[in-house]
């Protein structure tokens, strides 16, 4: 069983920055990918960016990218999601979620079906 998570999540003024991490635990992590999806009340869980756990292969959603960016660090079971030039549409929880598909697909990446673990949350909240 692999336990997740987050860290990092707080208030912030537009155009500012955050950091969030996810900590991966358990008796074995071993997994082949790991993202970050958000979610607010009364809607679902919307992908925000994934990384492949060995080759480090990103895939981002179109409303974070060049704004957000996503590592990893084997050693530590970490994975981190660098939040720069944050909006106020970016306030939501931000959850993070691990998969063991064996082959890499940009497109599965980005749907909650490709995950089998899951964090509680870290709510991150922009004002305006």
């Amino acid at each position: 069983q692999v336990q997740l998570v987050e860290s990092g999540g707080g208030l912030v003024q537009a155009g500012g920055s955050l950091r969030l991490s996810c900590v991966g635990s358990g008796s074995t992590f071993s997994t082949n990918d790991v993202g970050w999806f958000r979610q607010t009340p009364g809607n679902e869980r919307e992908f925000v960016a994934a990384i492949r756990w060995s080759g480090g292969r990103t895939v981002y959603a179109d409303s974070v990218k060049g704004r957000f960016t996503i590592s990893r660090d084997k050693a530590e079971n970490t994975v981190g999601l660098q939040m720069d030039s944050l909006q106020y549409e970016d306030t939501a929880v931000y959850i993070c979620a691990a998969g063991n598909r064996q082959d890499f697909n940009p497109r599965i990446v980005r749907l909650p079906t490709n995950y089998d673990y899951w964090g509680q949350g870290t709510q991150v909240t922009v004002s305006s």
